[in-house]
């Protein structure tokens, strides 16, 4: 039986993850007891060795180890690089644990969303969400395609604040030919703090993957409560 305020574990790889997931996890699913466990080397060892190795594999897995230990009721891996360790996690628990953008994905999914944008500051981030994207679309929507557009803003990372990332975004968007999609999905936990204002200034609605992660989670282990709030961010 799941408990009223069950243990969520999530595993970082960067501090600023921590923050923005930490953040969603409160407005999204404020009954869970949020467990943070941060190796702050794990992402800077994967990019040093262009890519995951086994030994980062087996490191990932005993941080997951250590938290089922504790008693975690559910996982969320806030790093996208180590996605495919999830896998192997789900084999050897059962306990929910999801990737980083996966419940994001699989709302942009199953809402109405006929095109959809991926974007994101850091090129590594693009084709792997879209990866994740399209892997998903034969067990989300079969029967309905999905046309997606992308688009980089090198400059929305170093942005002095999120309205100004939000702009770097839009004109990202825009010269991708992208003013026309349905919906947009950040391919960053980073990015989070412009969703709002890139909502504002696109007028569709824009999904993050922390708060679709924090719903998904609070569904799996509070099935019985409605949703706190309205899910993504959308201008009026």
């Amino acid at each position: 039986m799941i408990e009223s305020k069950p243990l969520v574990a999530m595993i970082h790889a960067v501090p600023a993850a921590h923050r923005i997931a930490h953040e969603a996890f409160a407005q999204e699913f404020p009954q869970a007891t949020v467990w943070n466990v941060l190796d702050d080397r794990l992402l800077v060892d994967a990019n040093a060795a262009d890519g995951l190795t086994d030994a980062l594999r087996r490191r990932m897995l005993r941080l997951i180890g250590h938290v089922m230990d504790g008693g975690a009721q559910g996982l969320l891996l806030t790093c996208s690089s180590y996605g495919e360790v999830v896998d192997t996690a789900r084999a050897l628990w059962d306990v929910p644990v999801l990737k980083s953008d996966e419940s994001m994905f699989k709302a942009a999914l199953a809402g109405p969303y006929r095109r959809v944008a991926v974007v994101a500051s850091v090129p590594p981030a693009v084709p792997a969400a879209v990866a994740q994207l399209e892997a998903l679309v034969p067990a989300v929507r079969p029967d309905r395609p999905v046309d997606i557009v992308t688009a980089l803003s090198k400059d929305a990372a170093g942005a002095a604040d999120p309205e100004t990332a939000a702009r770097h975004l839009a004109e990202a968007l825009r010269a991708a030919d992208g003013t026309d999609v349905d919906a947009v999905l950040l391919a960053q936990y980073s990015l989070t703090p412009a969703r709002d204002a890139l909502a504002d200034l696109l007028g569709v609605p824009v999904l993050d993957g922390a708060g679709a992660a924090a719903r998904e989670l609070r569904g799996l282990l509070l099935p019985a409560e409605q949703p706190a709030v309205p899910a993504p961010a959308v201008a009026p």
